[in-house]
């Protein structure tokens, strides 16, 4: 009944829901790009199965309400880390 596909998409919704992780993170994960698992767990997803959807979305909307934090932190560890560089 399911494909290769749709399991796939299972797989990365249960691997999103335990590990809380990224787009970014399941798609390194998997072997596949973040287009893909957003295509699998946003369109894929909801047909074959509308529980695990509900809870992948729960931790979608977290990442992305998360995101500009995570942006920020990151470009303030590259500052410092130049900051402490010997100038030339």
């Amino acid at each position: 009944m399911f494909n290769d596909i749709d399991i796939r998409a299972c797989d990365i919704a249960v691997y999103l829901i335990e590990s809380g992780g990224t787009v970014r993170s399941a798609a390194k994960r998997f072997g596949v790009s973040k287009s893909t698992v957003h295509k699998d767990v946003t369109e894929r997803l909801p047909r074959i199965n509308t529980a695990l959807y509900a809870a992948v979305r729960a931790v979608l909307d977290r990442n992305k309400a998360e995101r500009h934090i995570r942006g920020g932190l990151a470009t303030m560890r590259k500052y410092k880390a130049t900051a402490r560089s010997p100038s030339p």
